[in-house]
């Protein structure tokens, strides 16, 4: 009986004493073939394994499912704005598994947004763009060229800003990567995430999206930015610089943090007042200056030094025709000794690398003690504040979208601030330290 079952049909399910009736939904690629997924009349979802119950088919097709695929609509509002939605996928647009317990992308972007009506109010315009449905682990230098040709037709067609939905795990990347890939930008572009699921009642998910209306409206800044709480409250969403932030929790709603800066801008709630923290912005260019510069190159590693660590590994990543290596040192920027002759054979090579630093907060400054000066004797890159994540998206971005380069004009190149990915050392201070109270 149960292989006649469909999902959209009404059953009844008869397991010992106990009797489930609802709408059978779709499964997801790892549930077993006896159980089925129920939404009951109560509006909650239940997994139920029906291998020893009796299951009864009340009505056929009460209930019609898209077919799985990538969607794209628009809808009017009562606005002024210009406004897109492209949802990635990740946990904002996912949902409880309910035999698993686990999280899945099976939200679409439209029914995202109908939890927040205040798009209506804000935008004249709004386009939903489903651009893809994955967890943000899954996505590749590759996924960061298309996306970042996609926001970039969308901001060449004229809309005053763009919202993204994000997987939270890997986002610094992606911000990252449009960060350098999107040239002065004439509106800003928000990535957005939730660390609960859409579905849950804890889900942070519409207070972010609903923060990102008040930076297309009220932002002077035309820059990546990442919006999350800025506690684990309701109370405000900050506005990191997509280049200087780093999620520093694994589970908490206020996860995402600027580090080595301050937060752009704080919007608070229930208002929905906008608020500039950070002076050192850059401002919204003219749209005729705009560019695209959307290519990365996958042969570039990342590597978090460690004591012991065998420095046959530089040699091997050359070996196998890695074009840059970041390298993220102790203190300072260091690593031992013995692995001064591995970097200085990547710099023979033509392998460009760079040493930041594993410390959460400060810089690198590699003449300090002996250890860096060797490095840069090697040939070795100080990559001054500048994130272990961000230096490896930026090393893509240069050398997939400006290939065949000499190595001094690389070096000149990962050295030129190009959306405030690192801090100038001023005269003050070699550590600028911001307040934490926004």
């Amino acid at each position: 009986m149960v292989s006649r079952v469909k999902v959209g049909d009404r059953v009844r399910v008869r397991k010992g004493s106990l009797v489930y009736e609802g709408v059978v939904l779709p499964k997801s690629e790892f549930s077993s073939e006896n159980v089925l997924v129920i939404k009951l009349d109560n509006g909650y979802n239940v997994g139920v394994d029906v291998s020893d119950a009796e299951v009864e088919v009340i009505e056929e097709n009460v209930v019609r499912f898209h077919e799985p695929g990538l969607s794209r609509s628009v809808v009017r509002g009562g606005g002024n704005l210009k406004i897109t939605f492209l949802s990635t996928g990740g946990t904002i647009v996912s949902k409880v598994d309910y035999e698993t317990g686990a999280v899945r992308p099976a939200i679409t972007a439209t029914e995202l947004l109908e939890a927040v009506p205040e798009f209506a109010d804000y935008a004249s315009e709004l386009a939903v763009i489903e651009f893809s449905r994955l967890f943000s682990e899954d996505l590749t230098p590759a996924y960061w060229a298309e996306l970042g040709s996609e926001v970039g037709r969308l901001i060449e067609s004229g809309v005053d800003g763009v919202l993204i939905a994000h997987g939270t795990d890997t986002m610094t990347y992606t911000a990252s990567a449009l960060a350098f890939a999107l040239r002065n930008l004439p509106v800003p572009v928000v990535l957005v995430g939730s660390q609960r699921s859409s579905d849950r009642p804890s889900s942070d998910s519409v207070l972010n999206m609903r923060a990102s209306l008040a930076i297309f409206k009220e932002a002077p800044f035309g820059e990546v930015v990442v919006c999350m709480h800025g506690t684990i409250s309701d109370d405000y969403v900050l506005a990191h610089r997509g280049v200087k932030v780093r999620k520093m929790h694994s589970s908490r709603r206020d996860a995402f943090q600027s580090i080595n800066d301050a937060p752009l801008a704080r919007v608070d709630f229930p208002s929905m007042k906008f608020k500039l923290l950070n002076p050192r912005f850059i401002a919204r260019g003219r749209r005729e200056d705009f560019q695209t510069v959307s290519k990365f190159s996958d042969r570039v590693a990342l590597l978090k030094f460690y004591p012991g660590m065998e420095c046959g590994i530089i040699d091997l990543l050359v070996d196998k025709g890695y074009r840059a290596i970041v390298i993220e040192g102790t203190g300072l920027g260091h690593v031992r000794n013995a692995c001064v002759d591995s970097v200085a054979r990547a710099t023979e090579e033509g392998v460009l690398t760079v040493v930041t630093t594993q410390t959460i907060f400060g810089r690198v400054n590699m003449n300090v003690y002996s250890t860096g000066r060797r490095l840069l004797k090697a040939g070795a890159i100080p990559g001054h504040d500048i994130l272990s994540e961000v230096a490896y998206v930026k090393l893509s971005w240069m050398l997939g979208s400006y290939p065949g380069l000499e190595r001094k004009d690389y070096v000149e190149l990962f050295h030129k601030n190009i959306a405030y990915e690192y801090n100038p050392i001023h005269k003050d201070s070699l550590f600028p330290v911001w307040s934490h109270e926004y």
